[in-house]
């Protein structure tokens, strides 16, 4: 009954809270980095130092401040889409506007870690994870940890997605598949 009403509760938090609005699938395009609030950027303009800039923080609005642009629109966009808006915009006032934007500290993707595990909390998806890995950041399992029921909980499609992870199974070879990669802003629940 307890474990029933925490998956109920947490299904109600992911389906009604914005912060998981968006899911893994939808931050990428391409293979080229969504950028997401949080986020720090570095932006060079070629040959103009005036219009470059490093530690470019995309606030909460999901906006960054530009010389001669003022705010653009950077959280929900590829670092190739900014890139380009950013040279559009300076096409009034330099030629040819050549324009690098780089990811310092991808700090919007992250994912959590709760329940019987040494260190629960929010880490961030530096890397491709897999939820074996996910446990070693975590500092490993609690002695009461129930390693074969599992949860990882993914916003897909618009609704909530429930992964039921067996530890034992995945370290004895039985079930490799579930050895899931971890995507930004999914939760891990250890019994």
């Amino acid at each position: 009954m307890k474990m029933k009403l925490g998956i109920i509760f947490l299904t109600v938090l992911f389906s009604t809270s914005p912060m998981f609005a968006q899911s893994w699938s939808a931050r990428q395009s391409g293979g080229d980095y969504v950028i997401g609030a949080g986020d720090i950027l570095d932006i060079t303009t070629r040959k103009e130092a005036d219009l470059s800039r490093t530690d470019v923080l995309v606030r909460l609005d999901g906006k960054i401040s530009f010389p001669l642009l003022n705010d653009v629109q950077a959280a929900g966009v590829t670092t190739g889409d900014l890139k380009r808006t950013i040279e559009e915009g300076l096409k009034a006032y330099v030629s040819n506007p050549v324009v690098t934007v780089g990811v310092k500290s991808p700090a919007s993707q992250k994912f959590y870690v709760l329940g019987e595990v040494a260190r629960t909390g929010e880490y961030p998806l530096i890397k491709n994870m897999t939820i074996l890995q996910a446990f070693a950041v975590a500092g490993g399992f609690t002695q009461w940890a129930a390693k074969d029921e599992i949860l990882l909980l993914r916003r897909e499609g618009g609704k909530e997605k429930i992964y039921r992870v067996n530890y034992k199974d995945i370290t004895k070879g039985k079930d490799p598949a579930q050895n899931l990669v971890i995507q930004a802003d999914d939760t891990i629940v250890v019994p």
